[in-house]
């Protein structure tokens, strides 16, 4: 850079670099992902009976799958088999696999998330009864506002929520946000808990990619809150809720589908 002239701009790619470097291989990645994941904690089994189950889209890997013509997760799939193990052990429930296709085409037709991972389960031998597909959704808060449109929730019911649970703050409140107040199960953690902001990276790489998750959901946050999709800026537990569906006859969407 410097024999073409170009010494500050030079200069700057060799900081940002070494501002890489450092970002990937310490633990600052840990640091940001953690509050996310402690703020909802896993759940413990209990007796209680579940009514349902709602899983979010985001575990499937959408075009391997497609052009596969099988069922592929990606490192999300988590919410997949989770939702599989609570489908087993709770036989009465009802389950939601809300999401539709992220980037669609417009004229050509292709299996959305919700359908292929339907499928699947039929497959393996879940009812179909039990399954209800929302497949326009394209965003978590979308996901909150199909998925309020289809449930007739009664008072008691007792309903769970299965998404990553770095993103379980963001997806708990927009639900709340449309009148929907469900049990968190969160799955897909990316750190080992509090002493994971002593570990450092392998690679670069491995920090970076979690660095950017981390981001993209703080930002989520935020958004979320300024937009109006989301009932907190920093959704959390709610002591004193029950754990059950509590619908809002007077809901309306504070947002047209699809924005």
């Amino acid at each position: 850079m410097a024999a073409l002239g170009l010494r500050r701009f030079g200069t700057g790619l060799a900081w940002a670099g070494v501002l890489a470097t450092f970002s990937g291989l310490t633990p600052l990645a840990n640091w940001a992902l953690l509050p996310l994941e402690q703020r909802f904690p896993a759940q413990v089994d209990d007796v209680r009976p579940v009514d349902g189950i709602i899983v979010l889209s985001g575990g499937i890997d959408l075009t391997t799958s497609r052009t596969r013509g099988r069922l592929e997760l990606n490192d999300a799939g988590d919410r997949i088999t989770a939702l599989i193990d609570l489908a087993h052990r709770y036989p009465q429930a009802r389950l939601v696999y809300t999401g539709g296709d992220p980037y669609p085409t417009g004229g050509r037709a292709r299996p959305t998330e919700a359908v292929l991972a339907a499928a699947y389960l039929e497959g393996i031998g879940i009812a179909p009864a039990r399954i209800i597909v929302e497949a326009r959704s394209r965003t978590t808060a979308e996901n909150a506002s199909e998925v309020r449109k289809l449930l007739e929730p009664h008072p008691g019911e007792r309903w769970l929520l299965i998404t990553s649970a770095w993103h379980m703050p963001r997806a708990m409140g927009a639900f709340r946000r449309v009148g929907l107040e469900l049990e968190p199960y969160p799955v897909d953690f990316r750190t080992a808990g509090p002493f994971a902001t002593r570990f450092t990276f392998r690679h670069a790489a491995d920090g970076l990619h979690l660095l950017d998750v981390a981001a993209k959901e703080w930002a989520g946050l935020v958004v979320y809150r300024l937009t109006g999709r989301s009932d907190a800026l920093f959704p959390a537990p709610d002591a004193a809720a029950p754990p059950s569906l509590q619908a809002d006859k007077d809901y309306r969407p504070p947002f047209a589908p699809g924005h």
